[in-house]
C-alpha cells in the first residue's frame, strides 16, 4: 500500500452512544473511499469493523477495532470502539492514541446518559473534538433539538457547520456553512452535487457563518486582525482558526450524518484532512517522569501499546501507535515496564480481522505487530537507552464484583493462566484473592462485561466458569467493656498443659484513656489486615504469667479475632488488657497460653454486647429524568440513605450511601429498570452496625451453617 509521510496521517477515534452508528458510518467510509466494493451491515454481521464471532453473534460492538481509510491523499487511522459503556476497557486506549474523537449523536435521542460518560471519560485526555449528529434521515430526527442538547451539556464550544434543509425520511439537502454550498444528495447517497444556497436560506445561513468566522478568527489574534480588516476569512484561514480551536478545546465542529444512507461522510472526512490535526501538530505527549515526547520522524523510535488480543492460531497481536521516530522490522526495543528487549517481527496495518504487510512505520502511524513476549497493554517500548515510559491509563474501579471457579476443578490452573492473559487484554477486569473465603474474585464493568469474559473463556479457552456472589465482608465488635478468665489444664501423665489467663476487654477508639486500676507495662497496637485495630496491653504485675508467654495469649487473642464468635467474620477496633493469671513451673508453656488467651479472649467478646459490622458504600446513580421514580423506589429497598440529587442536563444523578450487601449485581438490576441508559459508581465508605433484626438472621445463619449435617 500506498507509504505515508507523518504529516499525511490523521488519526481517529469513533464515539458514541449504542445505537449513534459508528460502526456504520466506519464501514461507509471505507465504501466512500473505495477500499470497499459493497457495505456490510451490522444487523447481517457483515461489517469490517465487527469482525468478531462475538460481536456478530451479539450484534453490537464490544471491543475496538482498528482500519484505515484513504481520502485525498491522507491516510486516515480509524478506530471504531463499543458504544456500551461497559467496554471502557477497549475505549480509553484507544482515545489516548488518537489524534481527533469524532463524537457521535443520534439525531433522534441527542445527547443520551452512554453520550455523557463517554464524555466524562475521555475529557481528561484534552483531545480535539469533532460531532456529527447522524441518522437526520429517521422519522423521529431532530436536529436543532439534538444541537441545543449539545450545547446545554458541552458548552459554547459546540460550533455548528452545517444544517439539514430537511429532516426525516425525505433528507438529503445540507447547508456547510465553512464553504456557503449547499450539497445535494441522491436517494442512494455518494458524492453530491454542490448548488447555491436558496434565497429562503440565504439570510440564517450568513447569520450562522459570521458566527463560524468569528470563532475562527477567536483563536488566534492574527486571524482576528485581519478579520477585523477584511470583514471575513477566506476558508484556508477559516480551517487554521478552526484547528487552533479544536486543539485548545474551545471549538467543537458539528456536521450532519447519514451513515446509513452515505450521505456527508465524504465531507467529513476533507474536514478531518484538511482541519483536524496530526499527530505532529499535537502538543508532545507528556511521560511519566515529567518529560514531553514529540511526535516527530527525528527522534528515536518510541511504541505505545494501546490494545493485545491473543487469537489462536497467531498469538499475541499487538496494536500500537509510534509516539517517535520510524520503525522497521528486526528492530530491538526495551520494554520500560518490564525491562526486558523485545525484537519486532513483520509489520503490520490492521484492518478489522485482517493485516496488510508493510515495510516501515513513522511517527504518528498505528500498526500491529505478532508474538511480543512480555510486551501487553499500556506498555512503552523503546530504543536502547532511550529510557522513556508514557503514563498508564487509570481505568474506572468495577462494577460489578463476581467469584468465578472451573466447573471442574482439575481446571483451575488454566483458568487462572486464561484470566491473566484476558486482563492484559483488557486492564479494566480487576482480579484478587480473597483470603476470608478462599475465593478468586473478578471485576468488571457490568453484567455485559462479564459475559464478554464469559464467553471468551468458553469459546477461545474451552473452559467452563462458575460466577457467583461474592461474600459480604462483616466485621465484628464489641459495644461495652467485659471480663473473663480462662483456665486452661490437661495432665496426660508426665508434663502436662496449664495457663491461666484473666482479661478485660473494651472497645478501641482513637485517642480513648488508658485503662484505670492497672499499671501498663506494655503496649502493641497492631493494625489488622482486614482493617480496624487491636490493642493489646499487658498489665501483669507481680510476675503471675512470665513475660515470655505474652506473645502467646496475643496469638491466642489475633487466632479468634480472625474468625469472630457472631458470624465467624474478622473482629476489629478491640483493647485487649491482661492483668492477672496463674502458670506452673513445669506444665505451663506457649501452646497453653495460647489457648487460655483464645478461650478468655471469646468468652469475655460474647459478654460485651458484640456487634456485626457491614460496609456500606458511597453510590452516585446517572438515570435520565423520566426514569428517576424507579430507581428511587428501587434504592429506598435497598436499606440506602439518599444524601442529595442533583440534575446534569436532562440526567439526575442521585448520591447515596447504600449497605454493600444490598448492591449484589445492582448493576445489572439498574440496567433493566433504565433500559440499559442509567449507570451507577460505587466506592467503600466506612463500616456501620448491621440492624438488630439482620444480625440475628445472620448469626441464626451462621449456627446453622456449623452444625454437622
Amino acid at each position: 500500500m500506498k507509504t505515508y509521510d507523518e504529516k499525511h496521517i490523521k488519526n481517529v477515534v469513533l464515539l458514541g452512544s449504542h445505537g449513534s452508528g459508528k460502526t456504520t458510518l466506519a464501514e461507509t467510509m471505507l465504501f466512500e473511499a473505495g477500499l470497499l466494493t459493497r457495505r456490510g451491515r451490522v444487523e447481517e454481521g457483515g461489517t469490517v469493523s465487527d469482525h468478531t464471532a462475538l460481536e456478530r453473534e451479539r450484534g453490537y460492538s464490544t471491543q475496538s477495532t482498528c482500519m484505515h481509510t484513504e481520502w485525498r491523499n491522507y491516510k486516515i487511522n480509524l478506530i471504531d470502539t463499543p458504544g456500551i459503556d461497559e467496554c471502557f476497557g477497549e475505549t480509553l486506549p484507544a482515545v489516548q492514541v488518537a489524534d481527533t474523537c469524532v463524537l457521535l449523536l443520534n439525531a433522534r435521542n441527542g445527547v443520551e446518559v452512554g453520550t455523557e460518560l463517554v464524555w466524562e471519560q475521555i475529557a481528561p485526555f484534552r483531545r480535539p473534538v469533532v460531532m456529527a449528529i447522524n441518522q437526520l434521515d429517521h422519522p423521529g430526527a431532530d436536529f436543532d433539538a439534538a444541537l441545543a442538547q449539545a450545547r446545554e451539556q458541552f458548552g459554547a464550544a459546540v460550533t455548528v457547520m452545517q444544517y439539514p434543509m430537511e429532516q426525516g425520511e425525505g433528507f438529503h439537502r445540507i447547508i456547510d456553512l465553512l464553504r456557503m454550498t449547499m450539497y445535494v444528495f441522491k436517494d442512494e447517497g455518494g458524492k453530491p452535487e454542490k448548488q447555491p444556497i436558496p434565497g429562503a436560506e440565504r439570510e440564517r445561513a450568513e447569520r450562522l457563518h459570521r458566527e463560524l468566522v468569528e470563532k475562527a478568527a477567536e483563536n488566534d489574534e492574527r486571524l482576528m486582525e485581519r478579520y477585523f480588516e477584511k470583514g471575513e476569512l477566506d476558508e484556508d484561514e477559516m480551517s487554521q482558526g478552526l484547528r487552533a480551536g479544536m486543539m485548545q478545546r474551545s471549538c467543537f465542529p458539528v456536521f450532519c450524518l447519514s451513515a446509513v444512507r452515505n450521505m456527508a461522510s465524504g465531507r467529513l472526512m476533507g474536514f478531518i484532512d484538511n482541519v483536524a490535526p496530526s499527530a505532529t501538530q499535537m502538543p508532545p505527549v507528556q511521560l511519566e517522569d515529567g518529560g514531553q515526547l514529540p511526535c516527530s520522524t527525528e527522534g528515536r523510535p518510541v511504541l505505545h501499546i494501546f490494545k493485545t488480543t491473543n487469537e489462536p492460531h497467531l498469538g499475541r497481536i499487538s496494536y500500537f501507535k509510534v509516539m517517535s521516530g520510524e520503525l522497521r522490522e528486526g528492530q530491538e526495543l526495551v520494554n520500560a515496564s518490564t525491562g526486558t528487549t523485545e525484537r519486532i517481527g513483520q509489520l503490520f496495518i490492521p484492518e478489522g480481522k485482517e493485516r496488510k504487510p508493510v515495510d516501515r512505520l513513522v511517527a504518528g502511524d498505528i500498526g500491529a505487530v505478532l508474538k511480543l513476549k512480555d510486551t501487553g497493554t499500556g506498555h512503552t517500548l523503546h530504543a536502547k537507552g532511550a529510557e522513556v515510559r508514557l503514563p498508564m491509563i487509570a481505568f474506572p474501579p468495577p462494577r460489578l464484583l463476581r467469584t468465578v471457579k472451573a466447573a471442574d476443578g482439575k481446571e483451575e490452573e488454566k483458568l487462572h493462566q486464561a484470566l491473566l492473559e484476558l486482563q492484559q487484554e483488557d486492564p479494566s477486569i480487576s482480579l484478587r484473592y480473597d483470603r476470608e473465603s478462599a475465593d478468586r474474585i473478578i471485576g468488571t464493568m457490568g453484567e455485559l462485561h462479564q459475559g464478554v469474559v464469559e464467553w471468551k473463556l468458553a469459546n477461545r479457552y474451552k473452559l467452563r466458569a462458575e460466577f457467583g456472589s461474592p461474600k459480604v465482608p462483616y466485621r465484628e465488635t464489641i459495644r461495652k467493656p467485659a471480663a473473663a478468665m480462662y483456665r486452661h489444664k490437661k495432665q496426660t501423665g508426665g508434663s502436662g498443659q496449664f495457663a491461666e489467663v484473666h482479661l478485660r476487654i473494651e472497645p478501641w477508639h482513637q485517642g480513648m484513656p488508658a485503662p484505670t486500676g492497672v499499671s501498663v507495662r506494655s503496649t502493641e497496637e497492631i493494625d489488622l489486615p482486614t482493617g480496624g485495630k487491636l490493642v493489646f496491653l499487658n498489665c501483669i504485675s507481680g510476675g503471675v504469667i512470665d513475660n515470655r508467654f505474652m506473645p502467646s495469649i496475643l496469638k491466642g487473642v489475633m487466632e479468634k479475632m480472625e474468625h469472630g464468635p457472631l458470624t465467624g467474620s474478622p473482629a476489629r477496633d478491640v483493647r485487649v488488657v491482661v492483668h492477672d493469671g496463674k502458670m506452673h513451673a513445669v506444665d505451663s508453656n506457649d501452646i497453653s497460653f495460647r489457648i487460655a488467651g483464645l478461650m478468655a479472649f471469646k468468652d469475655a467478646f460474647t459478654q460485651a454486647d458484640p456487634q456485626l459490622m457491614e460496609p456500606v458504600q458511597e453510590v452516585e446513580v446517572r438515570v435520565p429524568d423520566e426514569l428517576m421514580g424507579d430507581v428511587m423506589t428501587d434504592l429506598q429497598g435497598r436499606r440506602s440513605i439518599i444524601l442529595g440529587i442533583a440534575g446534569a442536563g436532562r440526567v439526575q444523578v442521585v448520591k447515596a450511601q447504600v449497605p454493600a450487601a444490598e448492591l449484589d449485581r445492582y448493576s445489572t438490576r439498574l440496567r433493566s429498570l433504565t433500559q440499559g441508559r442509567g449507570t451507577h459508581t460505587e466506592r467503600f465508605l466506612e463500616y456501620r452496625a448491621v440492624p438488630a433484626d439482620l444480625q440475628q438472621r445472620l448469626v441464626r445463619q451462621h449456627g446453622q451453617q456449623e452444625v454437622p449435617a
